[in-house]
């Protein structure tokens, strides 16, 4: 029944095997820092918009969406079914969402102790019982289920009991009907970072999860969403061309960061030399242990997509947007006064206007695509592309012919 329910309710966008590209949009890990993928995704919607009409929303042009953390929250924003079968926020939705629960998700410590308070409750237990979280998401969500998205999802968590990553992925659930989870529970899953929110237990048929923040796994998951795409490929699915997994002129691939601070550094060998549990876990209001785990991962993940567009002639067809110079409490997933969060808000716009940048496979720095314009502009040459796949994918499927 699980197939049955994917085929009836995926009717937004015709399967790749009507088209040229697979299409893949991917939202990184970063806490309130969501804000700024949710500017950059409402100027990516808005442009398709201009081309197909008012209702067009990013559901509709994407094969894959995927997520983790608050990108993975994103993700179920933009692809979980309204009364109306269509997405239950739209783009220009997520930062005002971010701005109205942020600060209840995580409330602010004040006054001249506040430092010592946040300290003993990092020792004593998460800082943040995760409570309004988890009844925010339950009651938006109620019992919809991850086989009732309106394009395949991928979110990644982290099983603490197996020590394995746990990969709710929608091409997962008919082969695994246990995968196939309250959307609710998946996003509770995979924002349950270490030390700031709770570890999250549930239950789906036979089998338990004990879940804690995706991040640890893949804070960047696009490349487990195009490992997923390659694995329907190797799997013969229908709704995919049988094409090798190394035609990447085949993928195209939006990936968007939630800003790091590696322009301006806090830490350095000799500070951590003298740190113990205490310090690694809490220290100038993050966790570095825990950001180190992240940015590696992302890092990583990054420099591979990096290195197989280049290898495989296809760079024109991935597009990374990050922000690599956050300072201060911009740069932190947790400090949601309002002044922090307009911060972002202006983070996420001057990001449109920043050139083009990918990481120069050589050296591991980011530096600026030549002629390639600002992410503004790519957003908008990308538009263009998504739109005419999907137009391409409609004629083609409504006479019948498959591109493979």
């Amino acid at each position: 029944m699980a197939s049955e329910t994917i085929a009836t309710t995926r009717l937004s966008l015709r399967p790749p095997t009507s088209g040229n590209l697979m299409t893949i949009l991917n939202i990184d890990g970063g806490g309130i820092r969501g804000i700024i993928p949710g500017v950059i995704l409402q100027y990516l919607e808005s442009e398709l918009q201009a081309l197909d009409g008012e209702e067009a929303r990013l559901a509709d042009y994407f094969d894959v969406v995927s997520g983790t953390s608050t990108g993975g929250l994103i993700t179920v924003m933009l692809t979980a079914p309204n009364e109306n079968n269509r997405p239950l926020y739209a783009a220009k939705d997520i930062v005002p969402f971010y701005v109205e629960n942020c600060p209840k998700i995580f409330p602010q410590v004040g006054g001249p102790f506040a430092g010592i308070i946040k300290l003993l409750k990092t020792l004593v237990g998460p800082k943040y019982n995760g409570k309004y979280l988890q009844n925010l998401v339950k009651s938006l969500l109620g019992t919809t289920k991850l086989s009732q998205t309106l394009t395949n999802v991928v979110i990644p968590t982290f099983d603490i009991r197996d020590m394995q990553p746990v990969i709710f992925s929608s091409f997962q659930v008919p082969r695994e009907p246990s995968m196939d989870a309250q959307l609710s529970d998946i996003c509770i899953g995979t924002s349950a970072a270490p030390t700031y929110l709770p570890a999250y237990y549930f239950q789906n048929g036979d089998r338990e999860f004990n879940l804690i923040d995706g991040g640890i796994a893949a804070n960047n998951p696009s490349l487990v969403a195009v490992g997923e795409v390659t694995r329907q490929i190797l799997k013969e699915d229908p709704n995919f061309p049988a094409i090798s997994p190394f035609e990447y002129d085949r993928y195209l691939l939006i990936s968007i960061g939630t800003g790091t601070q590696k322009q301006t550094p806090k830490f350095d060998a000799k500070m951590a030399a003298k740190w113990g549990v205490i310090g690694w876990l809490t220290n100038q209001g993050s966790a570095p242990l825990i950001e180190a785990f992240t940015e590696a991962s992302a890092d990583l993940v990054v420099m591979h997509n990096n290195i197989v567009f280049e290898a495989l002639n296809s760079v024109d067809n991935y597009l990374r947007i990050q922000d690599d110079a956050l300072t201060g409490d911009l740069a932190s997933v947790d400090v949601a006064t309002k002044e922090n969060l307009d911060g972002l808000l202006k983070v996420g716009e001057a990001l449109l206007d920043n050139p083009v940048s990918r990481v120069n496979t050589d050296t591991g720095m980011v530096e600026s695509v030549p002629n390639g314009g600002t992410n503004r502009e790519a957003l908008k040459r990308f538009a263009q592309r998504l739109s005419d796949e999907r137009k391409l994918r409609e004629v083609n499927y409504s006479s019948g012919q498959m591109i493979m």
